[in-house]
């Protein structure tokens, strides 16, 4: 800022405030670089011109990939019937911005990037205000691999609903056996207390 007056700074200070009250912005150009990994969605943007409301149809935008000459991107609206499509590489993955157009600037959707997406690219524009070239470049790196899960290992079946029960019946058939048991050999036994209690009597009867 050496060598500047003071009244050289209150113009300077005078046209960024008229421009900033017209609505016009600064426009800085500079190198775009992108980085992106590979499957998430990229924006190339760049400014163009400093006039707001451009009229889209205008416009002229033809974008290639360097060295393949691959169209990325291309906009004419006035020669509709010989518009370009795009490389099948980009087909329906680059999307222009108009509203940002109209702002002068271009502003370019590209979603799910792959690996050959890399590389230099290269948008010639034609605007009311004259020619413009725009070189960009893409640098997209592998996407990290998802860790791996452990698979599940299936649980053991569970036993068949009929084997409880089953179980349970045969405890209860069991301990009804031993109880018939107990009671036939109670029965038994009494029988022979009676047998033994009838005997003296039997005996006293034949004396007389």
């Amino acid at each position: 800022m050496e060598g500047w007056t003071a009244s050289s700074l209150l113009c300077l200070l005078a046209v960024r405030l008229f421009c900033g009250a017209a609505g016009v912005t600064e426009c800085h150009d500079r190198a775009l670089d992108i980085q992106a990994v590979e499957g998430s969605n990229v924006t190339v943007e760049w400014c163009f011109s400093s006039r707001a409301n451009i009229s889209i149809s205008s416009l002229k935008i033809h974008c290639l990939m360097d060295p393949e000459l691959k169209v990325f991107y291309h906009l004419d609206d006035i020669f509709r019937m010989i518009k370009e499509p795009p490389h099948e590489q980009f087909a329906g993955r680059v999307q222009c911005d108009k509203d940002a157009l109209r702002t002068g600037r271009v502003r370019l959707h590209v979603s799910r990037v792959q690996m050959n997406d890399s590389g230099r690219y290269r948008c010639r524009m034609l605007t009311g205000s004259g020619r413009k070239v725009k070189p960009f470049s893409l640098n997209i790196t592998a996407a990290e691999p998802k860790p791996l899960t452990p698979e599940p290992h299936p649980e053991p079946e569970p036993e068949s609903r009929g084997r409880p029960g089953l179980y349970a019946g045969l405890g209860l058939a069991a301990a009804a056996a031993a109880l018939l048991s107990v009671c036939r050999c109670l029965y038994i036994q009494k029988l022979k207390l009676l047998k033994l209690h009838q005997e003296p009597q039997e005996h006293n009867m034949v004396h007389l």
